[in-house]
């Protein structure tokens, strides 16, 4: 069995519309882009709204690049698998771009979504706002504890997890989100697959395992935190040992000239 890890999601463009200015070249109908490229493409779009919402219409890739974080030749090559949309001496134009990467990302069009899990997390998840304005409406709340079932978060009501099947073929459900105990995660994660989901947004602390056609991403909290506490504990290191030095350079005999 393996995990293909592949992400398709990223921030949308509602009624984004395609301007007439720009330049379109050579897009080819199948192309192979790299994970390392997809995982960049949200960025660049994300990097474009932020451009657009400040009224901005065209940038350079150098411009983009610094709004998005990578240097401008990394851009400019993730940009080049998705075709030629810049005009030379102008630049991108902004909302262009920016539907060009939501189309392909595949977020210029409604995905319904399920979250399995309504504690702590899956509350949250289920009231974040942000979810509706890139293209994913979360069309179902489903939870294993019969106390929970019944409970309404905003205009859903969490169903019981036996109801799985019916919803996931009710509301052409593609995408599942696991919000549950680690020990819960691989069940509801074969339950989601049997049922026709082929995309997973993991937050539980454990691997899944899924057949070939099943894309997962994890999201484990915990990991980037002790990630970021490595880098504070080298600060820390750096630090102590510059102290060190400059406390030995003060101790050291200075030379008197002869």
């Amino acid at each position: 069995m393996t995990t293909p890890r592949s992400e398709r999601n990223g921030a949308p463009t509602p009624g984004a519309s395609r301007p007439t200015a720009a330049k379109v070249t050579g897009r080819p109908a199948e192309r192979g882009i790299p994970e390392a490229t997809v995982a960049r493409l949200p960025v660049y779009l994300r990097a474009l709204i932020t451009l657009s919402e400040r009224g901005i219409a065209t940038c350079s890739s150098e411009e983009l690049a610094t709004a998005a974080g990578v240097n401008s030749a990394k851009l400019r090559k993730d940009l080049s698998y998705l075709g030629s949309y810049g005009t030379r001496g102008v630049g991108y134009d902004v909302e262009y771009l920016r539907y060009q990467i939501a189309r392909e990302i595949g977020v210029t069009q409604d995905w319904p979504v399920v979250i399995v899990g309504i504690g702590n997390l899956g509350h949250a998840l289920a009231n974040y706002s942000g979810f509706s304005s890139r293209g994913f409406r979360i069309a179902a709340l489903l939870d294993a504890d019969p106390a929970r079932q019944g409970e309404r978060i905003g205009d859903l009501e969490i169903r019981g997890f036996d109801e799985i099947e019916a919803l996931v073929a009710e509301h052409a459900i593609a995408i599942g989100v696991i919000a549950t105990p680690a020990a819960a995660a691989q069940g509801v994660c074969d339950r989601l697959v049997a049922s026709g989901v082929t995309s997973i947004l993991n937050f539980a602390p454990a691997v899944l395992a899924v057949p070939d056609g099943v894309d997962v991403r994890k999201v484990d909290l915990s990991i980037e935190l002790q990630i970021l506490a490595y880098h504070e504990q080298r600060k820390a290191l750096a630090d102590g040992a510059m102290v060190l030095d400059e406390l030995e350079a003060g101790l050291r005999p200075k030379v008197v000239g002869q």
